[in-house]
């Protein structure tokens, strides 16, 4: 027997335009994601552009992760996404990745790419399983704290 409790319904998560006040928000969680974060004038900039497609994912009325992509032509470049620590591992960053996808598409992308830190296990799996692919390889390409450096995969996948 299935028991409903209103009030307890499960929040669905929504993927849409971020506007420049989100650029404080989304520069947070950049900032807690990533050893080099982005400010919220960086943001703000972002926004305004015009070959930039920038989407927050809201839950309820908080804003807990972000995608960023740069189109030129028929082809884009995922520059970050991010999921709020306290959010992650419920599957909100697949959601939030496929959907970007599908605006790339409707946006006549065809093709996108991405880099990934290399030994980043969790990032690498969400992006394999939706359908990208290792297509190089940019050795000590991110510098992390105490000068460590990294090696970034670049990846591709084909929208069309």
């Amino acid at each position: 027997m299935m028991t409903w409790f209103p009030g307890r319904e499960r929040a669905v998560p929504i993927v849409e335009p971020a506007s420049p006040n989100d650029a404080a928000r989304l520069a947070a969680i950049h900032g807690a994601s990533f050893h080099r974060g982005w400010g919220e004038s960086e943001f703000e900039t972002m926004i305004a552009e015009r070959n930039t497609l920038v989407q927050r994912l809201r839950l309820r009325s908080n804003v807990i992760g972000f995608a960023v992509s740069r189109i030129a032509a028929d082809e884009a470049e995922i520059l970050s996404i991010a999921i709020d620590a306290g959010y992650r591992g419920q599957g909100f960053s697949r959601n939030l990745l496929l959907t970007h996808l599908g605006h790339l598409a409707g946006r006549g992308v065809r093709t996108v790419f991405l880099e990934v830190e290399e030994n980043n296990q969790p990032a690498r799996r969400l992006y394999e399983r939706a359908g990208f692919a290792v297509v190089g390889r940019r050795e000590r390409y991110y510098r992390e704290a105490g000068d460590l450096e990294l090696n970034a995969l670049v990846m591709r996948r084909n929208l069309s």
